[in-house]
């Protein structure tokens, strides 16, 4: 058993946690938007395909989901966009989580293969790109 990686993701949890129920989470989300006020649906979307992917590193994938679904909804609503396809950028979002070691997967093969942190920032800022780009251009074809 690796030790390391039990600690790290057993440490993430409680963060995640505070993260959650202090309201920083939803704070940050709400700022986000004030900043950038009315924008056209496909920045929105971006938007929030990018808030979600940055959610998702400190905040486990399911909390982040749970978390930014209502309030991406709701901030959708409010531009006179379709709330349902906010909710699905939210949740396939959720597993663009490339950047840094936090995700389980990550975690649990970063002692094994060697890898530090800067080789995840390396390899997984590209993916991350792709991801949300390969992501918005089918949700908006398709949707």
């Amino acid at each position: 058993i690796d030790w390391m990686t039990v600690f790290l993701l057993g440490g993430l949890i409680p963060l995640g946690l505070a993260f959650q129920k202090t309201g920083a989470a939803e704070w940050i989300a709400v700022t986000i938007m004030g900043v950038v006020g009315e924008v056209p649906e496909i920045v929105f979307l971006l938007i929030v395909g990018v808030l979600t992917s940055c959610f998702t590193l400190v905040v486990s994938n399911v909390g982040a989901t749970v978390l930014l679904v209502p309030l991406c909804m709701a901030m959708a609503v409010e531009m006179g966009s379709d709330p349902r396809i906010a909710a699905l950028l939210v949740a396939l979002a959720a597993s663009n989580t490339f950047v840094l070691p936090t995700h389980q997967v990550n975690a649990l093969i970063m002692r094994p293969g060697g890898y530090r942190t800067f080789d995840y920032i390396r390899a997984g800022s590209g993916m991350t790109i792709i991801f949300l780009v390969v992501l918005l251009t089918m949700l908006q074809l398709f949707y």
